[in-house]
């Protein structure tokens, strides 16, 4: 799931600064989270990151052509 918030985060040309602004989700948190660094994602903070997105929970899994 981290590759694929990484992917989205990209594609729209975003740093993980602008994504943690945006989402109010710190950068080191998206960091862990887009590196497997072993820290779990809340429901919460999934939602807030899709958000920033723009685009769901459901997407972050699941890959449907970002």
């Amino acid at each position: 799931m981290g590759y694929r918030i990484r992917e989205f985060r990209k594609a729209q040309r975003m740093s993980q600064e602008e994504l943690a602004v945006r989402s109010g989700v710190s950068r080191q948190t998206i960091s862990m989270i887009e590196n497997n660094d072993g820290k779990a994602a809340t429901t919460k903070t999934l939602a807030k990151i899709a958000k920033a997105l723009d685009t769901t929970v459901a997407a972050l899994f699941f890959d449907d052509g970002v």
